[in-house]
C-alpha cells in the first residue's frame, strides 16, 4: 500500500507550509488549527484542548470495541534555521529542527487514506490520531496524560514514529524493550567562605569543592552501574567566581543523566546525593542537590513490536538493526499506560550535518508514501475483521 502522487504532493506541500510556521511547546495554535480543519473536512470526529494544544480525532468503524492510538509531535526547537529554501522557516529562534512537521503531516496523510477506508468497511475498531504539543523537553505528552487521554480516549496500544537521519531512507528500526533513554537533569549549589585567593587557608574553597564532584560523578557510571549496560553522567555547567584574586563564595553546577531503566534512575540519583554528601563533609562547605525526573525511558512492548515489524515486512520495507539511543522521548508517557512500540524511519543519509536538532537539518518529503503506508496498515492490521 502506498500514498497516491497527488496525495503525497498534498501532504508535502502542508509539510512545508507547518515548517514554515514552526511554533515551540504549548504555543502550537496555529499547527493545531491547520491539524483540526484538515482533519473536519475529512468528516473526522475532532477533540481539542489537551495540553491546551493537543488534537485528538477519532475515526470509529463497525463495533469500534478494539482501540489504538497513533501519535506525533507538533512543536518546533527554539533555534535559528540556516537553511536556504523557500520553506524555511519564518521566524526567528524558531525551526522544526526534529521532523515533527514530518510526523504530524504523514499521521494527516494517515487519516486521510483511514477515513477513505472506513467508509469501506476496511476495518472493526477505533483508531485514535493523537497530535501532540510539546514533546521537546516539556512533557506534553505527560499532561495530555494527566489530562485523561486515555480515560477520553481508551486504548488497548499505542503508537509512535520518529524519521531518524543517518538511517537510509524508508527502512525501519524496531527495537523490543528500551529505544529511547530516560531523561533527568540536576541543578547542584555549593556554598563556602568566600576570601582572597591569595590566602586560601582563609576561605573554603568552593571551586576545588565542585572540581572534586565533577570528577567523582564519574565514578557513579564506572563503578555503579553494569558495564553491560548504559548510562550517562554529564556536568554541562559550572559556574563560580568574577575575579582572578576572588576565592567565590559560591558555585553551581548542572547537568544531565540517561538510562535504559527505571531502576538505573533510583541508583544514579542515590549515588549523586551520596557522592555530594562527601564531597561536603570533606572540603567542608555546604552543597544542595535538586534532582529532577525528567521522562521516563521509552521501553517497546515485545509483543507490541513483533506486530509492527509484521507490518514493516508486509509493506516490504526493510528492517534493520539498531542500539538504542540515549536521546529522550516523551512518548514514554504514553506507553508506560498502555503497551505501545516506538519505532525509527530512515530520512536518509543526514550529510551536511543534517541531523536532528541541527540549524541545517530538513524533513525528506520522500517519505512521506512510507509513513502514511505504515500508519494505514498498522491499524488494518490490529483491527482487522
Amino acid at each position: 500500500m502506498s500514498a497516491s502522487t497527488d496525495l503525497h504532493h498534498r501532504i508535502a506541500t502542508l509539510r512545508r507550509d507547518l515548517h514554515a510556521h514552526p511554533e515551540l511547546a504549548f504555543e502550537e495554535r496555529r499547527t493545531a488549527d491547520v491539524v483540526a480543519a484538515h482533519l473536519e473536512r475529512l468528516g473526522i470526529e475532532v477533540h481539542r484542548g489537551l495540553a491546551g494544544t493537543g488534537v485528538v480525532a477519532r475515526i470509529r468503524v463497525g463495533t469500534g470495541k478494539r482501540s489504538i492510538g497513533l501519535r506525533a509531535d507538533m512543536d518546533a526547537l527554539p533555534l535559528d534555521e540556516l537553511n536556504g529554501f523557500p520553506h524555511r522557516s519564518r521566524h526567528e529562534g524558531r525551526m522544526h529542527a526534529c521532523g515533527h512537521d514530518g510526523h504530524t503531516a504523514m499521521l494527516l496523510g494517515a487519516a486521510e487514506v483511514l477515513a477513505q477506508r472506513a467508509k469501506a468497511g476496511a476495518f472493526d475498531g477505533t483508531v485514535h490520531l493523537i497530535f501532540q504539543p510539546a514533546e521537546e523537553h516539556e512533557g506534553g505528552g505527560r499532561v495530555m496524560v494527566e489530562e485523561g487521554l486515555f480515560e477520553r480516549f481508551p486504548m488497548d496500544m499505542v503508537f509512535g514514529l520518529h524519521n531518524w537521519p543517518g538511517l537510509p531512507a524508508g527502512r525501519f528500526v524496531v527495537t523490543d524493550g528500551p529505544v529511547m533513554a530516560g531523561a533527568d537533569r540536576f541543578d547542584i549549589t555549593i556554598k563556602g567562605r568566600g576570601g582572597h585567593a591569595a590566602m586560601p587557608h582563609q576561605a573554603t574553597d568552593t571551586v576545588l569543592a565542585g572540581a572534586a564532584l565533577v570528577q567523582a560523578l564519574q565514578s557513579l557510571v564506572s563503578r555503579n552501574v553494569d558495564p553491560q549496560e548504559a548510562a550517562v553522567v554529564s556536568v554541562t555547567r559550572f559556574h563560580a567566581g568574577f575575579a582572578d584574586n576572588v576565592l567565590p563564595e559560591n558555585a553551581a553546577l548542572g547537568g544531565t543523566v540517561r538510562s535504559f531503566r527505571p531502576e538505573l534512575q533510583d541508583l544514579l540519583e542515590a549515588g549523586m546525593r551520596r557522592i555530594c554528601h562527601g564531597i561536603e563533609l570533606a572540603h567542608g562547605v555546604e552543597i544542595a542537590l535538586q534532582y529532577h525526573r525528567g521522562y521516563p525511558p521509552t521501553i517497546n512492548d515485545a509483543s507490541v513490536g513483533a506486530l509492527c515489524r509484521d507490518v514493516v515486512r508486509r509493506l516490504g520495507n526493510e528492517l534493520v538493526a539498531a542500539k538504542p539511543s540515549m536521546g529522550a522521548e516523551d512518548f514514554a508517557f504514553l506507553s508506560s499506560v498502555v503497551p505501545g512500540c516506538y519505532v525509527w524511519l530512515g530520512n536518509g543519509p543526514g550529510e551536511g550535518g543534517c541531523m536532528l536538532h541541527s540549524p541545517h537539518y530538513d524533513f525528506n518529503d520522500a517519505i512521506i508514501p512510507t509513513g502514511i503506508a505504515y500508519w494505514v496498515a498498522l491499524a488494518e492490521r490490529i483491527l482487522a475483521i
